[in-house]
């Protein structure tokens, strides 16, 4: 299959909203695969290289400038021979070797697919194709139910060596998946409820848990092994002594935990997200708190409604539990989400008592509810956009009021913008533009967002020190000038 098919569809599916519409242009895709090529249009299309680490970085991918070639010749098995040499290149003469393997591609590339290519090495490719819409593209090219293919892909904990697999071998191999300690599963998420009292609403009698703001890990113990891995699956047990000796005191010779770990201050409270993440010093480790049981003694738990799966975990790991209560009563579901924000955690996560555990999606059983910060920050430019919203200028640099005048960049985000939106932004900011850099229209100071987000952290990329996490635009302030924007001070003031 020529690359130029993998990219045609990738820019099909990311101009459409339509779920159905993205997963049928996929299947098509995925059908006329030949076997050695599944696993590569999979990658591909999940938004990723096959390879781990390409040992490229931004400087050196965007760095390489050659013209576009004018037709398609590139094979898709071709593009990945190149980046897996990319991904060997090592020792002296290794930074001109990956330069030389990179002009070479991207010469022979159309300008859509060098635009694809460098998505695709940096890893920030916006398709629209994620992995559950990839799930069931692959369900959908094999003729099979979903669920068939995101159990697979939960127990093996990689959808790309499932699909690749069922693609060339046949549908029988999905069957021979099964869960296996050490050998990590893709964790169950929680889709948004806009409160405790509503998501009690929708499940009925749940458990209300702290939503701890730390390191998802998942702990697996085979004997005197133990392996933990986190929420990307990466192994990280190394990185993590406090936890793997805590793993060891448990009594049972197999089990796997799913849970989070992070880190307190002497007054007991958690503390930020980056210093959980950094692990802190070896007076101040990481300590794990689990929310979930999948096997026990040679048990599988998955398949279990979270009742008796929260019964066997109580019985397990009774002093690391994540703090919790179980009710129907919204109001006190309200009083125990406030208490929880009071002792500094992030939220709230509400589960349906009755459900098994969905692994790798977003399921309806797991509600979570954080409380939702704003702020009034001036758009300092806009970028481009590409796929959907080509020919709008769409993902917005943000910008806090600065003590010494002007304003400085906290950020981007793309996330809330209607079609509207989009729309008139784009109008509005052609009016008012500065300069411009590339793709990067830079404005006067003239417009002010509402944004909302979950939280402040550090960051050494942007000039304030500070940025936003999960920024989206909630509206246009036309009542607000630049001067009444937020300061510097005032976003860091959400630092924990």
């Amino acid at each position: 299959m020529l690359f130029a098919d993998i990219v045609a569809v990738s820019d099909a599916v990311s101009s459409t909203r339509s779920r159905s519409e993205k997963i049928a242009l996929l299947a098509d895709t995925l059908r006329r695969l030949d076997p050695d090529e599944a696993p590569v249009a999979v990658s591909y299309l999940s938004g990723k290289p096959t390879q781990r680490r390409l040992g490229a970085g931004y400087a050196t991918i965007q760095g390489v400038e050659t013209a576009a070639a004018t037709e398609p010749t590139l094979e898709l098995v071709e593009v990945d021979g190149v980046l897996e040499e990319l991904s060997r290149a090592a020792g002296p003469g290794s930074k001109s070797r990956k330069e030389a393997l990179l002009t070479g591609l991207l010469g022979r590339a159309t300008e859509t697919e060098q635009s694809f290519l460098r998505g695709l090495m940096l890893k920030n490719l916006r398709q629209g194709a994620l992995e559950g819409v990839m799930a069931d593209a692959v369900a959908a090219a094999l003729d099979v139910p979903p669920q068939r293919v995101r159990r697979a892909a939960m127990l093996e904990g990689d959808l790309v060596q499932v699909a690749s697999r069922a693609l060339s071998e046949g549908t029988a191999s999905l069957a021979e998946v099964a869960l296996s300690v050490l050998t990590p599963l893709q964790p169950m998420l929680a889709k948004t409820s806009e409160s405790a009292a509503a998501a009690i609403g929708d499940l009925g009698e749940a458990v209300v848990e702290q939503k701890l703001d730390g390191l998802r890990v998942q702990v697996h113990r085979s004997g005197d092994r133990i392996a933990v891995f986190s929420r990307t699956l990466r192994d990280i047990t190394t990185d993590v002594p406090g936890i793997v000796r805590g793993a060891l005191e448990i009594d049972a010779e197999t089990f796997i935990l799913d849970g989070e770990a992070l880190l307190f201050d002497p007054g007991g409270r958690p503390q930020a997200f980056q210093d959980s993440m950094s692990g802190g010093s070896d007076e101040n480790a990481l300590s794990a708190y689990f929310f979930d049981v999948l096997h026990i003694d040679g048990v599988d738990m998955i398949d279990e409604p979270l009742r008796r799966r929260r019964q066997a975990l109580s019985a397990l790991a009774k002093s690391s539990l994540v703090g919790s209560i179980v009710t129907s009563d919204p109001d006190e579901a309200e009083r125990f989400f406030g208490d929880t924000v009071d002792a500094g955690f992030e939220g709230v996560v509400v589960k349906d008592l009755d459900q098994p555990y969905e692994a790798g999606r977003r399921g309806s059983g797991w509600l979570k509810v954080k409380p939702t910060h704003t702020l009034d920050l001036v758009v300092l430019a806009a970028e481009w956009g590409s796929g959907r919203r080509q020919g709008w200028l769409s993902n917005l640099h943000l910008g806090a009021r600065h003590p010494d005048g002007g304003f400085v960049m906290l950020g981007k985000t793309f996330k809330g913008l209607t079609d509207e939106m989009l729309e008139w932004q784009t109008s509005k900011f052609l009016e008012i533009e500065d300069r411009r850099e590339g793709h990067i229209v830079h404005l006067k100071p003239r417009i002010v967002y509402e944004i909302a987000f979950d939280g402040v952290q550090r960051s050494t990329r942007y000039p304030g020190g500070v940025t936003l996490r999960f920024a989206r635009v909630k509206r246009y302030r036309d009542d607000k000038n630049p001067a009444d924007a937020d300061s510097l001070e005032a976003v860091r003031s959400f630092l924990r």
